[in-house]
């Protein structure tokens, strides 16, 4: 199948607006709203280009369950400590991979740039998503959301989800 025969506008416009919310979420410290975008049985994996690449399974952040992704915003907002930090994301446009009963399969191309309270910002993280999209009734949700990124390393700053 072509990739002129997987184009949909209604689809690209459903995934492109799931993704906006997404990263404004984030990027608006809405941190209790981010679960909500993935299914119950998620999969959520921060792993750099090259261990995706080799298949080598070890990610920075995986969790497998929305109830983990909840953890993870609890730690963040109770537990972790960490300078005073927000996100801004860049994301390009979105290429529909493929569709059938697993939903539909997304790479978007993302860039994250950090901004520290001091007002210095940097580009934190730049890769692509690829996900997988399920609809829920009249929502679309992440099944599965893998944040490839292609630095070299990752800064142990990684405080908030990208």
């Amino acid at each position: 199948m072509t990739p002129d025969a997987l184009f949909e506008p209604e689809l690209q416009l459903r995934v492109q607006h799931l993704l906006a919310r997404y990263a404004d979420s984030l990027d608006a410290g809405r941190f209790e709203d981010w679960p909500a975008f993935f299914t119950e049985d998620c999969v959520y994996k921060i792993i750099s280009a090259e261990n995706y690449e080799r298949g080598l399974p070890l990610a920075v952040i995986d969790c497998d369950s929305r109830a983990m992704l909840e953890d993870r915003v609890r730690a963040l907002r109770e537990a972790n400590i960490y300078e005073a930090q927000r996100y801004r994301h860049i994301l390009s446009t979105t290429l529909i991979r493929g569709r059938g009963g697993a939903g539909v399969m997304a790479e978007t191309p993302y860039q994250v740039t950090r901004i520290m309270q001091d007002g210095s910002s940097l580009l934190f993280s730049l890769g692509r998503y690829l996900d997988r999209i399920v609809s829920a009734g009249d929502e679309w949700r992440f099944a599965e959301k893998l944040v490839v990124f292609d630095n070299k390393r990752i800064d142990t700053l990684l405080a908030i989800p990208l």
